[in-house]
């Protein structure tokens, strides 16, 4: 396969895109270089931490008409799979700082939390919570692991069973409810109130924003990983997105350091999730109601991250929707890749970015809308790998180690 099959995809130009607004003070309060450049000192102390790869696809680039595709994969960060150890494990420790700080009546630095005994016994008494489709819940998990706090983890009805596993082996609480996403959110955040536990979400709403916040400048650390890694700034970046926070985490980071040479930015969802893309259309936030019954797990969010939108109401160029099939044969395509370019393993999650970059290509019509030419330089962000290994391997055929082992040219 040396193309993306054909597959029906919806993008919707945003109406209300400002080509030469200027980042602001208040996005600057939000996210920010000197936030990121903190995020970075703590995130890079961990144990395991190495800069993920940013791998070339030449071949993929001139099957789709363009100077260059970069895809960062995220499959190996910290041994969790996923681009979403960078948010929810920093957001705990930001989370465990601040608090401790109040009952102590004084600051308390991240390397204290790590170093002090006395510190890490208080952990203890501290609960941290949220909902997840799998790689936040993850993250947060391993964050409390490793900083000592308890830890409760809802996921919806139609999580996997491999995902509750991968987070229940964090020594987490794993608690499944009724309904989709959103309604484990709004569980996860009623038993909070009750118990006294603390919410770490990557999902922002009225009167809840420091800790989402905390957890979309974690993300920016891949951002800036893989722009040291470029020689050349990107024209487009395809980024997918649940809620919205990891992509404006990707708008922020391009935005705010040249908010008029910034690359081309397309906000990527499944046809059957698609809250920003509804959002945009009405020009205002909207919900997206139902069993948001998609394969792409890790984005089935019917509601938008109100940080998030703070960013991508504006920040964004376009929006795109994509079906379910356009990801598997993504996914596919990585792991049998064009001659040149490296196999990757890449979950159902990571490709949306790609396979929208790939269908609108194709599309004279849509390709011409975002300036998409032979001398465009696009990057996309692989947000997982096989974080639920029997869906692998049912999607692609094979298993991940498989597909590693068939790619290897020894």
């Amino acid at each position: 396969m040396t193309q993306l099959p054909q597959h029906p995809f919806t993008l919707l130009i945003n109406p209300r895109f400002q080509t030469v607004e200027p980042y602001g003070a208040h996005r600057s309060t939000l996210l920010s270089a000197s936030a990121l450049a903190q995020a970075q000192t703590v995130i890079t102390s961990w144990p395991g931490y190495t800069v993920t790869r940013l791998c070339a696809l030449p071949g993929l680039a001139h099957a789709a008409g363009v100077a260059s595709l970069h895809y960062k994969d995220e499959a190996a960060r910290f041994g969790l799979g996923s681009f979403k150890a960078l948010g929810g494990a920093y957001a705990v420790a930001r989370l465990l700082c601040r608090e401790l700080g109040q009952r102590l009546g004084r600051s308390v630095s991240h390397a204290e939390l790590q170093s002090d005994p006395a510190l890490r016994e208080a952990c203890a008494d501290i609960t941290v919570t949220c909902a997840t489709d799998g790689n936040h819940g993850r993250s947060v998990a391993w964050g409390a692991q490793m900083l000592g706090c308890r830890c409760v983890i809802y996921i919806h009805a139609t999580v996997s069973g491999g995902r509750r596993e991968a987070i229940a082996r964090y020594g987490a609480q794993v608690v499944r409810t009724a309904g989709n996403y959103d309604d484990s959110v709004q569980q996860a955040d009623r038993d909070a109130k009750t118990n006294g536990w603390f919410v770490i979400s990557d999902t922002s709403y009225p009167g809840y924003m420091d800790i989402p916040r905390d957890v979309m400048q974690g993300y920016q650390l891949m951002v800036h990983e893989a722009v040291s890694a470029l020689r050349q700034w990107p024209t487009h970046v395809f980024v997918q997105a649940g809620v919205g926070g990891f992509a404006a985490a990707v708008c922020a980071y391009f935005w705010e350091r040249d908010a008029v040479q910034r690359p081309v930015f397309v906000v990527v969802e499944p046809k059957r999730a698609d809250c920003l893309l509804q959002s945009a259309r009405a020009g205002e936030v909207v919900a997206v109601k139902g069993e948001l019954d998609t394969l792409m797990a890790g984005l089935a969010c019917g509601e938008v991250s109100l940080l998030a939108w703070d960013f991508l109401a504006t920040g964004a160029n376009a929006f795109c929707t994509i079906p379910d099939a356009a990801a598997v044969d993504a996914m596919r395509l990585l792991a049998s890749p064009q001659e040149g370019d490296p196999v990757i393993v890449a979950g159902e999650s990571a490709v949306a970015g790609l396979a929208a970059a790939l269908l609108i290509t194709q599309d004279p019509s849509a390709r011409a809308s975002l300036g998409l030419g032979s001398d465009s330089h696009v990057l996309l962000f692989g947000s997982e790998g096989d974080t639920d290994p029997v869906l692998y391997e049912q999607l692609v055929g094979r298993s991940a180690a498989q597909v590693l082992k068939d790619g290897d040219p020894a």
